[in-house]
């Protein structure tokens, strides 16, 4: 009985090990097909920082890929048509982009405003072209306006960043914008003043020319050289720097792609740092950011303008196919656009709602639209 027991309980430790070992060959085969997970990286430092980043970026791009497998190449630039050109060459003068179907919904379009501008020129954005992407354009401001509140309801964003127009506070507000757009899912971000007028439809236009995940900063230089300033973040501050900059007066756009890539500089706090170092305004410092910091050439484009340049030069038919336009407000009246709209200079003296009135004219209030609707209700003969 004793023996019985005994050869008994030998061939259940020899079941037993011949189940541990199958199980233990059984789950690395099983695991063989699944998709390595990765996790975030367990570290702060800058390293760590980086290579997180550019994880994110290889699977944007993969996805990409993916849906565009079909589609046609063209080139980054677009020198034929004279609208966006490079100044200078890039580690990758051969690069070929896809042609991307864009929509509304992949712009984050940041609007900078304050609160003395609320009335005199939000009100007109509001009534023109921000209604046209009332949720794809945020505004940023310093004042908590209940009126402007029930407008724009969660699309305006107090910065909490102080009124006075000084280098900190601006630079405080884009710290906001650029941390907003990088929580958010949109392709692009683009930041603009708020006395500009925005054409969607050449903004789309221009922006469906580059691929989002790719390093992509457009905008229009303010100078017709390179800022030259002291190394301050990179090197030992004895070595200076010489990059380009698109002037926020007239917007600019950057593509998510090197909107990631510019995080350890520009992200929870980091681009007030920044500012604060190489001392520059806002718009400089993004400048500094890409060129100086990333390498990454801006791409320089005639379709954007601000109030700094003589509008009056446009020609007419050329203004429904700039990105962006602007007035030279009550310190240069005549500095605005030339346009035969349906409003008079008195009535429209930043001539917005003319242009506005061209590009959309079934818009309610404007003339056209009624003319539409007194022909479409009165009896034919």
């Amino acid at each position: 009985m004793n023996v019985s027991c005994i050869g008994l309980g030998k061939i259940c430790f020899l079941v037993s090990l011949l189940l541990c070992a199958a199980l233990v060959l059984f789950i690395p085969w099983s695991q063989r097909g699944l998709s390595p997970q990765h996790s975030t990286l367990p570290c702060n430092s800058t390293r760590c920082h980086h290579e997180f980043l550019e994880l994110k970026l290889q699977q944007t791009d993969a996805t990409l890929l993916a849906g565009h497998q079909t589609a046609g190449l063209i080139k980054r630039r677009e020198s034929s048509s004279g609208q966006v050109k490079q100044t200078r060459g890039t580690r990758k003068e051969n690069q070929y982009l896809f042609k991307e179907m864009l929509h509304l919904q992949d712009l984050f379009i940041a609007v900078k405003t304050t609160k003395k501008y609320h009335k005199s020129r939000l009100d007109l954005l509001m009534q023109t072209w921000i209604s046209r992407a009332k949720e794809q354009t945020f505004i940023f401001t310093d004042w908590e306006d209940q009126e402007l509140r029930k407008k724009a309801a969660t699309q305006m964003v107090n910065t909490n960043c102080s009124s006075v127009h000084t280098r900190q506070a601006l630079c405080c507000k884009m710290a906001v914008e650029y941390d907003k757009f990088v929580l958010s899912d949109k392709k692009w971000f683009c930041h603009l003043d708020d006395d500009n007028y925005l054409n969607l439809h050449a903004l789309l236009k221009l922006l469906s020319a580059f691929s989002h995940s790719t390093d992509v900063y457009v905008g229009r230089p303010s100078l017709d050289h390179p800022v030259e300033t002291v190394d301050r973040v990179k090197g030992d501050g004895m070595a200076s720097l010489k990059f380009w900059f698109a002037t926020g007066g007239a917007g600019f756009c950057i593509s998510r792609g090197l909107a990631l890539k510019m995080s350890p500089w520009a992200s929870m706090g980091n681009f007030i740092s920044t500012a604060e170092k190489v001392r520059l305004p806002d718009d400089c410092t993004i400048g500094y950011i890409i060129e100086g910091m990333l390498e990454v050439k801006m791409q320089h484009s005639n379709l954007f303008h601000s109030h700094l340049e003589n509008l009056q030069r446009l020609p007419p038919e050329s203004l429904l196919n700039q990105v962006t336009l602007s007035y030279g407000g009550t310190e240069n009246k005549w500095n605005v656009v030339k346009v035969n709209g349906a409003f008079s200079l008195e009535q429209d003296p930043t001539r917005f709602k003319s242009v506005h009135c061209l590009l959309y004219p079934d818009t309610n209030w404007c003339p056209y639209h009624e003319v539409q609707s007194i022909n479409k209700t009165s009896p034919s003969r």
